[in-house]
């Protein structure tokens, strides 16, 4: 099986929906537009870059996308942040894997700093070999260049020796968009089984004992 295995974090890694919807719910009170929907909110915004979520469903300009930003991180970036968790199973899966010979990287549309400071809190960082991130102003956050990025960053030629793992759609359309063929995991309870195979996603786990068993054979 491949030997790169790219990681999504939110909704992959860590359950960081609770922060994020907080974070985001507060960004809307302050540009005016209260969300009663925190369901719609869930659905909506972990995952995607926010300028994709705030653009898409609330129409807001791409200066007000910026102003929803930074409202966004006066919650999310010293407490939201840490209104996450692992999930079950996730430390047992990235040690076996390195115990394996395997090189793990995080590819993130979240800023790097913030990813960074996620993985170093929750003691993941151990295990990665590299991780790459998206801008703090997010104008470089397309799941398809952060892959990409990781990908030169390791130096990989063969694409069939890479592997990306990720929990919504644009985990997959950025994997294949780079030859990658991707694990589309439901654990994570944001992206759904269907939006996964409407991706054409090479295979779905349920659990992470089941992407285990799918990079280790």
């Amino acid at each position: 099986m491949a030997q790169y295995i790219l990681f999504d974090l939110d909704g992959t890694l860590t359950d960081s929906g609770p922060g994020i919807i907080e974070a985001v719910l507060y960004a809307l009170e302050r540009m005016g537009r209260p969300e009663p929907d925190v369901e719609k909110v869930c659905r909506t915004f972990i995952g995607p870059p926010l300028t994709v979520s705030f653009s898409s469903l609330y129409g807001f300009t791409p200066e007000q996308c910026q102003q929803a930003i930074a409202y966004f991180r006066e919650d999310y970036n010293d407490k939201g942040i840490y209104n996450n968790r692992p999930y079950d199973g996730i430390p047992e899966l990235l040690r076996d894997l390195k115990a394996a010979g395997k090189t793990l990287a995080v590819a993130t549309s979240k800023p790097y700093q913030l990813a960074e400071r996620v993985l170093e809190h929750f003691d993941l960082r151990q295990y990665f070999d590299l991780v790459c991130g998206g801008s703090m102003d997010e104008t470089r956050n397309q799941k398809d260049l952060i892959i990409q990025d990781a990908l030169e960053a390791l130096s990989v030629t063969d694409l069939s020796q890479a592997v990306m793992v990720g929990d919504r759609n644009l985990d997959v359309l950025g994997a294949h968009k780079n030859g990658l063929r991707c694990i589309g995991i439901l654990y994570g309870g944001y992206g759904t089984r269907e939006e996964l195979e409407e991706a054409k996603a090479d295979w779905i786990a349920a659990d992470p004992a089941e992407v285990g068993r799918i990079l280790l054979g």
